[in-house]
């Protein structure tokens, strides 16, 4: 179906890892890396959105910008770059481009473009709370299509709140630390109102600068600057009937904030350029990871923006307040990568079990998640020790089991892991140098995230890179 499949026109090891939630969430995927595979991809399989490189050898974005003029019904066009620049990203908007992100790509901001997942699809967990599949075996919470893992009384309080207010149009504040689930909150507000068939429509308010910011959310006209070739709506106006969510909404300049609020007190908006203001009916829910009163004392935030956001506030518990709710996410996470690796189901030891309820989470849902992941790599057979979760990369010792020719399950499950079986009978320092690539390909070549999946500071990171350039590897 053309409302189910996504381009992306990249090298295959810098997307493939957003493929499997894809097809999880009833999506497919084509892969091109030339302007005639593309064109010709766009026209036979007409999908519903494109992610693209800037520039590869051979091949410019531009160029397929411009194909636009000679497709009918031409889809909205993502350009992800390594090291983009606001020069870039506008030069690109400019020709028609929806956005323009930095690596790495995250299945968790992809969602948020999506068309309304198919009745089949399941939520994906990336999107931290988590969420799982409408009454799970096991799982207290808020029953429907975002439920979200929780039987502490603070997240009782909240999701209660959050289910109490869904249905009106007030305005929501959600704060929390990085990694509380911000975002699923938000999701969860939009699928439980009556604004849940309309459009969920999300932009990170640090993402981009000022000018280009307001672009974004409200649009601009014809010749409204150099290279503004065509109208373009903004966020606000693609939302129509539904929800925005204003990411890191502090982030936000202090002129731009002042538009903001004419849009949340009147309803309408003025692109950039524009001499009529446009209605919108438009439900408004923000984050924030900030102490948003401190910042409003300190000039940097409007307080009267901050009382007209501030109608319903959600403040989420960090995951260490949540006592026995970090059990139910760290078996919901193992579970979730072992049915992905193809592995047993592993349990977890006392002791493993303990260190989960002792540490603090400075990383919240989002560090449990990637230590789950690491663990279902490292644990083989099981079970899962604290060990496992390779907080000093120094002291890792693998399995006895892991240095006898077979992982543990068979050469299946290895295989399936894709990193168990590569582990056997080796030098630790190979077996580091295999955990370290796995982790790059993993994040397609981001190296902070590499870091913080295998628990090393970026600097370690990048002193092992520069070792294994010496012994003339090819990274």
């Amino acid at each position: 179906m053309p409302e189910s499949t996504l381009l992306f026109i990249a090298e295959p090891q810098s997307v493939t890892s957003v493929f499997s939630p894809l097809k999880e969430a009833g999506f497919q995927a084509g892969l091109a890396d030339n302007l005639a595979g593309a064109v010709n991809f766009i026209k036979k399989s007409k999908p519903c959105l494109i992610f693209t490189r800037p520039v590869m050898q051979g091949y410019s974005a531009q160029a397929l910008l411009a194909e636009a003029v000679n497709i009918e019904n031409f889809p909205p066009v993502v350009i992800f770059s390594r090291n983009g620049s606001a020069d870039e990203a506008l030069k690109f908007m400019e020709l028609g481009a929806r956005d323009y992100w930095l690596e790495p790509l995250s299945w968790e901001k992809i969602k948020l473009m999506l068309p309304d997942e198919k009745p089949s699809s399941m939520p994906s967990p990336d999107q931290l709370g988590a969420a799982v599949p409408p009454d799970a075996p096991g799982q207290k919470g808020t029953q429907g299509r975002y439920q979200i893992i929780g039987q502490h009384p603070a997240m009782a309080r909240v999701l209660g709140l959050a289910k109490q207010v869904a249905k009106s149009k007030a305005t929501v504040l959600i704060s929390g630390e990085s990694g509380t689930g911000k975002e699923m909150f938000a999701r969860f507000l939009h699928h439980h109102s009556d604004r849940n068939d309309k459009p969920f429509v999300a932009i990170n308010c640090a993402a981009l600068p000022e000018h280009l910011l307001e672009s974004e959310l409200f649009g601009h006209e014809k010749g409204a600057f150099t290279g503004a070739i065509n109208r373009k709506l903004g966020k606000f106006e693609l939302a129509s009937g539904g929800t925005i969510l204003l990411d890191e909404i502090t982030e936000m300049e202090l002129g731009l904030q002042a538009k903001l609020l004419r849009v949340l007190q009147e309803g309408e908006i003025d692109r950039v350029g524009g001499v009529e203001t446009v209605k919108v009916d438009v439900r408004v829910l923000a984050t924030t990871n900030r102490a948003i009163e401190e910042t409003v004392k300190e000039g940097k935030f409007r307080q009267d923006l901050f009382y007209r956001l501030n109608v319903i506030p959600l403040k989420l518990p960090a995951l260490s307040q949540r006592g026995e709710d970090i059990l139910l996410l760290a078996k919901f996470f193992v579970n979730k990568y072992c049915t992905e690796y193809g592995l047993s189901p592993l349990a977890f030891s006392a002791e493993a079990t303990k260190w989960l309820l002792d540490y603090e989470w400075p990383g919240n849902v989002r560090e449990l998640q990637n230590l789950m992941e690491r663990a279902v790599l490292l644990a083989g057979a099981g079970p899962i020790e604290s060990k496992h979760f390779l907080n000093d990369p120094d002291a890792w010792m693998p399995d006895e089991a892991h240095t006898e020719g077979e992982a543990p399950g068979g050469e299946q499950q290895a295989d399936a892991a894709g990193i168990a079986a590569d582990f056997a009978v080796m030098p630790i320092s190979e077996m580091e140098k295999k955990l370290i690539i796995k982790s790059l390909d993993q994040t397609s070549g981001n190296r902070t995230k590499a870091a913080e999946l295998l628990g090393i500071s970026v600097r370690t990171l990048r002193n092992k890179l520069n070792d294994y350039k010496k012994q003339g590897l090819d990274l």
